[in-house]
């Protein structure tokens, strides 16, 4: 359409330079990328960006998420939340103060379960801080020790992105300088050694952006000289001051907020501000209760994301993709297991992934060549090489072929990784591989304990409760038991009185 004034105003001829000039122009244009799912923006020195979906998953949450698992979890990335202080020990990390990193590993196979996704080809974003609980640099004043614990979360994972979920809002000047400065220290250690580390701030947001005290987070960063990728806006719970609007049109209000806050940050125009944002809403019943997130309104966020230029797109949480079942009476009332909707399971995440410039994640292509399976070796597996003469109960962890298997029934004889149609044919759930320096799990002896047990006598009668040494391994009588050998093999291991403690 031409403007009001183009009548009024003379042609100019074009000389042969300008025709050459606009012809170089055009071509490259008409070379370069369109859109925002296949633009690549060089926002931060030259590197390569394009949209991408990554839902949270709380990994703290009963029941547990199987966020490795592609049955179910389509997302090929997800952020995992939430990294805290410990209540033990100020300085160091725990997952939501229930698991240090180490009894992560041990309880909640975590360290497998992110090494199964990465198997998928693909990754996780380790989220720090959260709703509840003390974010790290606001509980440890120490800034070596906030500098060592931020670096050994992002060694343990082997992490290429954090995010800093800061919803607190009171935090001092004093704690965002001093976060800000230890993810500046370990972020350039990244760089130094050749290695990308992403830092993204997740924020709350109301139809006006930011808060004061978001801002301030955000300029601390960049004041310390941390190369920020981006605000993650959670465009969720507005209040009261969402009254009688849907949640499309106060999401699009904040996010249009939010843009020309970052571009004031940076010191960008309005259209680079909005390829440093991202959107994170909370699926179905919001904590407000007249405010559900609807999968409609889903399509139109991806819509407007796509159009404005969205760096990503999240969710809270995949934990909560799906119906939360004919028990649960009240679905205004906000579970973390499911989001108060009449859905299918995993209905948000397979939309989301839509945002993604490529395909969700299904794991490594394959070489040209069928392989030799790997060989086990019992000295490096943490648990017992699968065999299939022997009988596994439910919950039994077994190894095959470089991977850790669980049972999900009593089964014997079936190949933990053998090709089946669907999941549910097979008695075995894969968790994921054996890990690099792994060994046998200890066993318990007699050794590891004050209590010295008597050592198991074969004419002697135990009732259950019991407890016997034998070769060096306590175990515990399950019921009334005479001249049965603990740890002897048995067809069916519900078949012996004896449990190993």
């Amino acid at each position: 359409m031409s403007s009001p004034d183009s009548a009024a105003e003379p042609r100019r001829r074009l000389s042969v330079p300008r025709i050459l000039l606009v012809v170089v122009v055009v071509a490259a244009a008409v070379s370069a990328p369109f859109a925002f799912r296949t633009v690549q923006d060089r926002l931060d020195a030259g590197a390569a960006r394009t949209s991408s979906f990554a839902p949270y998953v709380d990994v703290t949450n009963t029941p547990q998420f199987s966020f490795e698992d592609p049955s179910a979890n389509a997302a090929g990335n997800v952020v995992l939340g939430f990294v805290v202080s410990s209540t033990d020990v100020v300085c160091q990390p725990s997952w939501g103060t229930a698991y240090s990193l180490a009894t992560a590993s041990t309880g909640i196979d975590l360290d497998r379960r992110i090494a199964r996704l990465r198997q998928r080809g693909g990754d996780v974003t380790a989220s720090f801080g959260g709703a509840s609980n003390k974010e790290l640099a606001a509980a440890c004043a120490d800034q070596a020790k906030l500098t060592a614990a931020y670096r050994s979360v992002v060694d343990r994972y082997r992490l290429t992105s954090i995010d800093f979920d800061l919803e607190d809002g009171r935090e001092t000047a004093a704690v965002m300088a001093r976060r800000a400065q230890a993810v500046r220290t370990v972020q350039a250690e990244q760089n130094a050694a050749g290695k990308s580390l992403d830092v993204w701030l997740t924020l709350p947001v109301g139809t006006s952006g930011l808060t004061s005290v978001g801002v301030a987070a955000l300029k601390a960063m960049l004041a310390a000289n941390v190369s920020v990728a981006g605000v993650n806006a959670l465009t969720m719970d507005y209040g009261s001051s969402g009254t009688g609007r849907t949640m499309t049109s106060l999401v699009e209000a904040s996010l249009t907020s939010l843009a020309g806050q970052v571009a004031t940050a940076y010191g960008v125009s309005t259209g680079e501000g909005w390829q440093r944002i991202a959107a994170t809403p909370m699926i179905g019943q919001n904590d407000t209760a007249d405010e559900r997130f609807q999968l409609t309104d889903a399509s139109t966020l991806i819509a407007f994301a796509r159009e404005k230029g969205l760096r990503r797109l999240s969710m809270w949480s995949a934990n909560r993709d799906n119906n939360c079942g004919v028990n649960y009476v009240d679905t205004t009332i906000v579970s973390n297991s499911c989001s108060g909707l009449d859905q299918e399971q995993g209905a948000f995440t397979a939309l989301f992934n839509e945002f993604t410039a490529a395909d969700p994640a299904t794991g490594p292509s394959s070489a040209a060549g069928v392989a030799a399976p790997p060989t086990d070796d019992p000295s490096t597996s943490p648990y017992p090489i699968w065999s299939a003469l022997t009988a596994y109960a439910k919950n039994s962890k077994v190894v095959w072929h470089h991977n850790v298997y669980l049972a999900k029934w009593w089964t014997q004889g079936d190949t933990p990784d053998a090709p089946v149609t669907n999941a549910a044919d097979t008695p075995w759930t894969l968790i994921g591989p054996v890990l690099a320096g792994e060994t046998p799990l200890a066993t318990a002896s007699a050794s590891a304990t004050a209590i010295a047990y008597a050592t198991w006598n074969p004419t002697a009668t135990y009732v259950a409760g019991d407890r016997v040494r034998y070769h060096g391994v306590v175990y515990q009588a399950k019921w009334w038991t005479l001249g049965d050998v603990p740890g002897a093999p048995v067809d069916d291991p519900s078949d012996t009185p004896w449990q190993t403690l």
